[in-house]
């Protein structure tokens, strides 16, 4: 599946690809409308819908990534929130063997993410992920989301990379769209994001259930 030869760059997005999305959908669709509800008054379920509608309002947008905005939207502190069930931030089983075999390979790794600056932080604080990563990028320091393909081109001119010679590994096809029209030659996807949630089948790019699946990497020579 991958001709990793044919590769010097490797992108890398943390949340469904590198991190079980279990966390972030779990803290999103049940413990924010719970504590919203606990803080602001309300019913639970009617709450849930209505903070589905308004985020699902700002999909794609770098608004849908920014704990910021949504802090300020919605008169909480996201940050101290989702700290609270930070004990359900885990990496897939496969992303410590494939991390370890792109460190000793040939290959450059970069983290590429949508994620907001407080949301990395609390996912590098409670996962390796930093030890094994040459760069890490948010799609906040450039002011547009993966989904927008100037940020592939942002990201090209601020770190050099050959588009042709690069992996991306993202569980967002949207995010993969934008990427393939930018130029970058080797796609790739994950079956299964969230942990909890069904396979998915029948994608638009070449996906895996595992790191497993395209391992090994050939060491690098001295």
């Amino acid at each position: 599946m991958i001709n990793w030869q044919a590769i010097d760059t490797v992108l890398l997005d943390m949340d469904g690809t590198l991190l079980d999305l279990h966390y972030d959908n779990f803290f999103w669709t049940q413990h924010l409308p719970l504590r919203y509800a606990q803080i602001h008054g309300g019913n639970p379920e009617t709450i849930s819908e209505q903070l589905m509608q308004q985020i699902m309002a700002e999909k794609g947008s770098l608004n849908w990534y920014c704990l910021d905005y949504w802090s300020t939207q919605l008169k909480v502190d996201i940050v101290a929130l989702k700290r609270e069930v930070t004990h359900l931030i885990a990496p897939h089983p496969s992303t410590k063997d494939f991390l370890n075999a792109l460190n000793a390979s040939h290959c450059e790794t970069w983290l590429v993410t949508n994620a907001h600056q407080g949301s990395l932080d609390l996912k590098l604080e409670h996962t390796d992920l930093g030890q094994h990563i040459s760069k890490i990028i948010s799609s906040h320091d450039f002011g547009k989301p993966k989904e927008d393909p100037d940020f592939w081109r942002q990201l090209q001119q601020h770190w050099h990379f050959d588009p042709a010679r690069t992996l991306l590994v993202d569980d967002t096809a949207t995010v993969l769209d934008a990427a393939a029209h930018f130029g970058i030659q080797h796609l790739l996807t994950l079956r299964q994001p969230d942990s909890q949630q069904a396979v998915r089948d029948a994608l638009d790019y070449p996906a895996v259930l595992s790191f497993a699946e395209i391992l090994p990497i050939p060491p690098r020579t001295l």
